[in-house]
């Protein structure tokens, strides 16, 4: 597939605000590794090949096991995930799938016991964010940089 447009230099102020609030996230914090799992995870959902191929290999660079890339997408039933990033796991799926889902009250008590409410609302930006990414880059098809 070609790239359709590049956003980034038809509306660099749209496009350096979406960088903003990655750095928001990115600097908070949240570990890189949790957030980087919650981008991947979204992305995959989301079907944007840009995003999961810069996440996962943001993942692997950081020295991500194999075994816990591989089994992301069925994250419930693999033994690989701690609480915490299950929780923060769960609310990705249920923020990322509103049209089908909800974010349960079952689904904020779990990731609430795990974050602060800070790191919470946090987390809740990010979720928001790569989502955000996810609409530009799917629609445009933006071309993973490993590919160029």
């Amino acid at each position: 597939m070609t790239q359709r447009m590049e956003i980034g230099k038809l509306v660099p102020e749209a496009y350096r605000a979406m960088a903003a609030l990655d750095r928001f996230a990115t600097q908070s914090t949240l570990p890189k590794g949790l957030l980087d799992l919650v981008r991947l995870r979204a992305s995959q959902l989301n079907g944007c090949v840009y995003c999961v191929d810069m996440h996962s290999a943001d993942l692997k660079e950081a020295g991500e096991a194999d075994n816990r890339l591989h089994a992301l997408t069925v994250w419930q039933e693999a033994p690989f995930f701690t609480d915490k990033e299950r929780s923060a796991l769960a609310l990705t799926e249920a923020a990322t799938k509103l049209t089908t889902d909800d974010v349960t009250d079952e689904v904020w008590a779990q990731a609430s016991e795990h974050f602060s409410e800070q790191e919470l609302a946090t987390l809740v930006v990010a979720i928001a964010t790569i989502n955000a990414w996810n609409r530009i880059a799917v629609p445009t098809r933006m071309t993973p940089e490993s590919y160029k």
